[in-house]
């Protein structure tokens, strides 16, 4: 098992580079993850128009620890790439990218869904919603709103 990156950026995330470092002659397989931030969430009263992103120093750290995680036990060798964003993102921007390469399907896609679920549910990251009538909410700090 090989984590190649898990990183917190404020950068714009790339697909193509994430699966470009984890392809390799020995994987036949690579499932990957997109998430990007829309114009609706249940959580929201209105229309969402932008996202911000805020992360735990130790969320890298965190964010490693998942991936190595997800990719232990029965499986056969996995290489994965992960990125989640910080900062302000508008509708259409990429908030997370996850690549999993292996030497079959079923591992790759496996992978890729169990760590894209502990991110969403352990990642020390959390999201301002703004909404078009200029209130917020918060999500993942016990929905407070304003």
């Amino acid at each position: 098992m090989a984590v190649l990156r898990a990183e917190i950026s404020a950068d714009p995330l790339d697909l193509a580079a994430h699966v470009a470092l984890v392809e390799s002659p020995q994987m036949g397989a690579v499932a990957t993850f997109v998430g990007i931030v829309r114009d609706h969430d249940p959580d929201a009263a209105g229309v969402v128009v932008a996202l911000e992103y805020s992360a735990h120093p130790d969320a890298a750290r965190v964010l490693a620890d998942l991936a190595e995680r997800v990719a232990v036990g029965e499986r056969a060798e996995v290489r994965i790439a992960v990125s989640h964003r910080i900062g302000r993102l508008s509708v259409g921007d990429v908030a997370i990218v996850c690549a999993v390469a292996s030497a079959h399907r079923g591992d790759a896609f496996d992978v890729c869904r169990e760590l894209v679920e502990a991110v969403k549910h352990e990642l020390p990251v959390w999201k301002k919603q703004l909404e078009a009538d200029g209130s917020h909410s918060w999500v993942g700090l016990g929905g407070v709103s304003s």
